[in-house]
């Protein structure tokens, strides 16, 4: 695509090889991500190597961001000194690319529901297949009508249809990175659904944040009812965090008291 669109003199075509671009590497730092996350903890890394897969997505979306910026900036200059097009060789082009990109979604489709990272990939290639549409379509106006507007204008589309996506990928992975709490996750109702296990008192430094896609942690201090059974209560509070919520590592301190400095108590 990308020695096409130099010889066509097409952005459509250039833009579109810059998203592919990004999403070969999306998929490169998925693969690599998904084989650092099978790597089993140590005592460096306690929680292992989960947080790779955000990083990678990070990266992943930054890389988008920048594609983004540099078609809207060429467009620009496209708009005020047009360049002549040639569209059969484009159309042609375009075509293998939305079949490539369809195979991808086929690929990718079970995984997205599961994963960022993977979703992350997912939505690039379906942000492709439909960027690949748009430069046959464009393609095909210019052939027929000689329009060559068309084409920067197909490039500016692309786009802009990239930039949402990519911006909710990167909030979705700095949301995760700074330990905010998961968007499935109420902690309020957590904190109530804790505090009605018997013999708990109160639910105090209550925090929940996520590990990696779809791995959520919890830590909590609980205080207890005077004379109230530790193991016992404790084993409830798991069992209730567990089950009624998507938590999977869980953390509480037992107190016959409360203790310290909650300030920043949520």
């Amino acid at each position: 695509e990308v020695a096409a669109g130099i010889l066509t003199g097409s952005l459509a075509l250039l833009a579109d090889a810059g998203h592919m671009l990004s999403d070969v590497a999306g998929l490169v730092l998925a693969l690599a991500a998904m084989k650092f996350a099978e790597r089993p903890p140590s005592p460096r890394r306690t929680y292992g190597y989960h947080r790779v897969e955000i990083l990678a997505a990070l990266t992943n979306g930054v890389v988008l961001l920048g594609v983004a910026g540099y078609i809207l900036l060429e467009a620009w200059e496209r708009f005020s000194h047009p360049t002549l097009v040639a569209g059969i060789p484009v159309l042609v082009v375009a075509a293998v690319g939305l079949a490539v990109n369809l195979a991808g979604v086929l690929l990718l489709h079970s995984g997205s529901k599961s994963s960022l990272n993977v979703r992350g990939a997912y939505n690039e290639v379906l942000a492709d297949a439909a960027s690949s549409v748009g430069v046959i379509v464009g393609a095909g106006v210019i052939t027929i009508t000689g329009w060559q507007w068309v084409d920067p204008l197909v490039a500016v589309l692309i786009a802009l249809f990239i930039l949402p996506r990519t911006l909710a990928l990167l909030r979705e992975a700095v949301q995760v990175l700074l330990e905010g709490t998961p968007r499935e996750v109420d902690v309020k109702a957590v904190r109530a659904a804790m505090e009605e296990v018997s013999g708990v008192r109160t639910v105090h430094d209550l925090h929940v944040w996520t590990l990696t896609s779809g791995v959520h942690a919890l830590s909590a201090h609980a205080v207890l009812e005077d004379g109230a059974p530790h193991g016992e209560v404790l084993t409830a509070l798991r069992h209730q965090v567990t089950h009624d919520f998507p938590i999977s590592h869980v953390t509480v301190q037992l107190e016959e008291r409360c203790c310290g400095d909650h300030q920043h108590d949520v």
